[in-house]
C-alpha cells in the first residue's frame, strides 16, 4: 500500500518531469505550435544545472534539435537502479512509455555526467577524485540502464554517453 508520503512524493515527482520535458523545448518567442519537428528521441540526463547548456548543443550537433524529450533525474543512468528511491526509476519507465506511445520515439539517449553528486552520495563521496574509476562505474550504470531499456524496449536505439566538466561527450559502449 502506498502511503501518502509515497503517493505525494510520486505526485511531485510526475509533475517535475512533466515540466522538464516541456521547458527546454519552449521558445517564449514564438508559439509551441511553430515547432512542426516530431520528436524523435527521449534523452535521460541528470538534474545538474551545469549541464544543461552543454547537453543541448550536444544534442543540435546531433540534428536533433527541437526532436527530442527530455527527462532529468539525479545521476540519470543511476535513477534507473531506484536511487535516492524507486520512485525516481518507476517516474522513468513512465515518461518512457509515454514517449514512446505519444511520439513514437525510435531511440533513448542516457547522459550521465562526471562529478555527478548523486554517483558520489550512493558510491563514494571522493569518486571524482579518481576519473578512471569514475567512468568505469559510469559505465557499469548505463550498462545496467541499456539491458533494462532493451529488454523492454527491443525496438528502441540507445545512446550511452559520458559528460565531461571540460564539455566533452564520451559515447559509452554497453559491458
Amino acid at each position: 500500500m502506498m502511503t501518502n508520503c509515497s503517493y505525494q512524493r510520486r505526485w511531485i515527482l510526475h509533475s517535475l518531469l512533466s515540466a522538464s520535458i516541456l521547458l527546454p523545448s519552449l521558445s517564449f518567442s514564438r508559439s509551441v505550435a511553430a515547432v512542426p519537428l516530431q520528436p524523435k528521441v527521449l534523452v535521460l540526463s541528470c538534474i545538474d544545472y551545469r549541464f544543461f547548456e552543454n547537453e543541448q548543443i550536444f544534442l543540435n550537433d546531433k540534428n536533433l534539435a527541437h526532436q527530442y524529450d527530455w527527462t532529468a533525474l539525479a545521476g540519470a543512468s543511476l535513477a534507473l537502479s531506484g536511487f535516492p528511491h524507486s520512485e525516481d526509476a518507476t517516474a522513468f519507465w513512465d515518461q518512457l512509455a509515454i514517449s514512446e506511445k505519444l511520439h513514437h520515439i525510435k531511440k533513448v539517449i542516457i547522459i550521465d555526467h562526471q562529478d555527478c553528486g548523486a554517483y558520489a552520495q550512493k558510491i563514494d563521496t571522493n569518486l571524482s577524485k579518481n576519473p578512471e574509476q569514475e567512468k568505469q562505474i559510469h559505465r557499469q550504470y548505463l550498462s545496467q540502464a541499456y539491458q533494462e531499456i532493451l529488454t523492454r524496449y527491443p525496438q528502441l536505439e540507445i545512446e550511452l554517453y559520458f559528460a565531461t566538466l571540460a564539455g566533452e561527450f564520451i559515447e559509452i559502449f554497453p559491458n
